[in-house]
């Protein structure tokens, strides 16, 4: 296991320096200037553009640009915004335990929703739940985010009056409920659809009937042999979605007005921040290493045949 997990650190490495140089090249590689950019149309001295991107870094080559990232990536600098002149580290500090809250509260509704359901309709394939399931995920799906987000918050919000439209400053964990369902739709048909094929496919495997002939309850059937071997697929997809989630914030974000990561992204995106952008990018990329990593780790325990060398 430990020469596993060696190899497994090894391989994230180009993986990452992969990810990030091209985001790198895509914001800083790019037609235009975000320095001028940040004057707008007011007029600035040639020179004091020239001395600003001197003391950012922007004008050496863009090779030599990304290794001085990597350099003080290790340091725990990500840059500096050009606009407000403070540390990129800071602000996604400021932004960051929102979106991770709204990440977290949709990942339980999608694992406990998702999961569930998909168990009710697996059990009973082709019966009518199971057919009732598939329309309603198919719908889910084939929904826009911000169609849903605007029609759940018309509904509850403005026409039932239990909720409110936009979030505060500070949200309260209450408040990001109705944005986490909406983040946490896409994900929570594909779990349910998933953890119901799987399930129908393994009631039909001769270990099952073997559980069922030797008289085991049909709670450890289910709960133990049933469930250990249907939720390997689901698994692996979870492990994926956090950080779906996490970066697929923005629309959710910007329909109820939530100061995280989304929105802090749309804005950089705007502005030319390439440093905010590739600070935000570089963190979702390591949140997907990791977790792609304990999702592996967790085959050998869902399922004893699977070991590591």
């Amino acid at each position: 296991m430990g020469r596993y997990v060696a190899r497994r650190l090894l391989q994230m490495i180009p993986v990452f320096i992969g990810s990030t140089l091209l985001v790198f090249l895509m914001m800083y590689a790019l037609p235009g200037d975000p320095v001028r950019a940040l004057a707008g149309e007011q007029h600035v001295d040639a020179a004091q553009i020239a001395s600003m991107k001197a003391e950012l870094g922007l004008d050496q080559p863009i090779w030599q640009q990304y290794l001085n990232y990597l350099g003080n990536l290790f340091q725990g600098d990500l840059g500096t915004q050009i606009g407000t002149q403070r540390p990129v580290a800071e602000v996604i500090a400021d932004a960051y335990p929102i979106t991770v809250r709204l990440a977290i509260f949709a990942f339980v509704f999608t694992i406990v929703a998702g999961i569930s359901l998909g168990i009710l309709a697996g059990l009973k394939a082709e019966s009518l739940r199971d057919r009732g399931l598939l329309g309603l995920t198919l719908v889910l799906i084939s929904m826009p985010s911000f169609v849903l987000g605007f029609l759940v918050q018309y509904f509850f919000a403005f026409q039932l009056g239990i909720a409110k439209p936009n979030v505060s400053i500070e949200p309260t964990n209450s408040e990001l409920i109705m944005p986490a369902m909406v983040l946490a739709s896409l994900s929570l048909a594909y779990v349910a659809r998933l953890t119901r094929t799987s399930v129908a496919e393994n009631m039909r495997a001769d270990y099952m009937r073997t559980a069922v002939a030797k008289g085991l309850p049909r709670r450890r059937v289910i709960g133990v042999h049933l469930m250990r071997n249907s939720l390997i697929p689901v698994v692996t997809f979870l492990g994926t979605d956090i950080g779906a989630l996490m970066g697929g914030a923005i629309v959710t974000e910007g329909i109820f007005n939530i100061k995280g990561v989304g929105s802090l992204v749309f804005e950089a995106l705007g502005k030319r921040e390439g440093a905010t952008v590739v600070g935000v990018v570089t963190l979702l990329v390591i949140v997907y290493l990791v977790c792609s990593l304990l999702v592996d780790l967790l085959y050998a325990v869902l399922d004893p045949r699977i070991r590591y060398a």
